[in-house]
């Protein structure tokens, strides 16, 4: 199959691979999962109501090393067993002439993701409060996880993540900028000069958030997702990843996350930030530091992203997508991550 011109689901061809696997009941049914920003989504459903959920990378041309399908999977099946929620694997498929991309299908969990303002009002103020403490507890107990326990302790190098991540995104953001920038140099150069000494080395996530878990309604994470960004890192990182897309006072505009977490009963940065420390015995004297490099991180992924719908390599998506406001938003991070950094005041 030809990734540029064929359809994103081959559903003959996939529903004979799924059927081999895992008990289903034919005919099956693919809905693209409108919202994804990277890798495709659809939920599978067979005819006796059985659901899974089925991961591929976006269409056309790939950037080197992104979009990796058997990372997700083996960071899940490796969490199965841990205090972490995953969702449960059923299977890997890197045969491209199943369906011309490689591909992941797990089991569909149960809960809610609040992924808007609209859900998040469907929620009570003390629902929304278990859940901050809910994501942290989860976030904690990712960074308590024992690497070599399960098996993860030969998924990246163990030190040097920052350095690692500049050199990567750097890489990324030049072969899909649409614009120039010299402030996502200027940050880059920054965050370079300032490298952490003795960091610690856990899993890092790479895009913790609420909109990336699985949430029961009562408050509890059912389910961590979205792991293509994972490797052995820097917890700080993915605190202040979480931080970033949190609702700040002096936004303008909050969209997402941050802007459902502006309502009652979500707790502040600094509070979030609070629990972490506690839990976790760590100082927060450093975390601008980290969450400039989040914001500057975010900023070249979000120009991938940008690029990737100008290219339509994102699918049909349902929802309305306003680009203009994606290209804003990139220039917003940068500026964001230079504040933090103290580039710009």
């Amino acid at each position: 199959m030809s990734p540029e011109s064929d359809p994103p689901i081959d559903e003959q061809s996939v529903t004979r691979w799924l059927s081999e696997r895992t008990e289903v009941t034919e005919p099956l049914t693919f809905d693209l999962i409108a919202g994804g920003r990277s890798n495709m989504t659809y939920t599978v459903r067979d005819a006796a109501g059985r659901r899974f959920v089925l991961r591929r990378p976006p269409l056309g041309p790939l950037l080197p090393s992104a979009h990796d399908m058997a990372r997700e999977h083996r960071l899940m099946a490796a969490l199965k067993d841990s205090p972490v929620p995953v969702p449960l694997m059923v299977g890997l498929c890197q045969d491209e002439s199943v369906n011309g991309r490689d591909f992941y299908v797990m089991h569909q969990l149960d809960g809610v993701v609040v992924r808007d303002i609209e859900v998040g009002r469907s929620l009570s103020p003390e629902v929304r409060t278990r859940m901050c403490h809910e994501l942290i507890d989860t976030l904690c107990a990712l960074h308590r996880v024992d690497i070599d326990a399960v098996g993860l302790g030969d998924l990246a190098k163990r030190s040097g993540y920052i350095e690692r991540q500049v050199k990567r995104w750097s890489g990324q953001w030049e072969q899909s900028k649409t614009r120039d920038i010299p402030l996502i140099d200027q940050v880059a150069d920054t965050i370079r000069a300032r490298l952490p000494a003795d960091a610690r080395t856990t899993i890092a996530h790479g895009d913790y958030r609420l909109s990336n878990c699985m949430m029961d309604p009562t408050g509890p994470v059912v389910g961590v997702l979205d792991w293509e960004l994972c490797t052995l890192g820097d917890p700080m990182a993915d605190l202040a990843g979480l931080l970033g897309y949190w609702f700040r006072p002096d936004d303008e505009d909050p969209r997402g996350d941050a802007e459902t977490t502006s309502l009652a009963g979500f707790l502040s940065q600094e509070e979030m930030a609070g629990l972490y420390a506690e839990q976790m015995e760590v100082s927060l004297a450093d975390v601008d530091y980290y969450r400039g490099f989040a914001s500057w991180r975010l900023a070249c992924i979000g120009e991938g992203v940008y690029a990737r719908y100008l290219n339509g390599q994102q699918g049909d998506q349902d929802e309305e997508f306003d680009l203009d406001e994606y290209k804003t938003s990139v220039e917003r991070r940068v500026e964001l991550a230079a504040g933090y950094l103290g580039i710009i005041s």
